[in-house]
């Protein structure tokens, strides 16, 4: 079992050849801290699918007006 899941962790990467701005990576490897080139790549990914995720659900803004409230926990008050 485990290697079924190892093969198909090492099979979802793929390589390609990408055109870089050699200062575009530089900059991003000094103000990240990492020392990777491909840690800044994935991370940069990570952070854009998070930001084009969060445009969508903001665009949804209210638009399901049937949709029940969410019950919230509230926290007890503190006197």
């Amino acid at each position: 079992m485990l290697l079924y899941v190892l093969k198909m962790h090492i099979n979802m990467y793929m390589r390609t050849t990408l055109n870089l701005d050699d200062e575009l990576i530089a900059e991003a490897l000094r103000l990240s801290g990492m020392d990777e080139k491909t840690a800044v790549i994935h991370e940069g990914l990570r952070a854009l699918i998070a930001r084009e995720k969060a445009r969508r659900l903001a665009r949804l803004g209210g638009s399901e007006p049937e949709l029940e409230p969410i019950p919230r926990r509230r926290l007890p008050r503190h006197r």
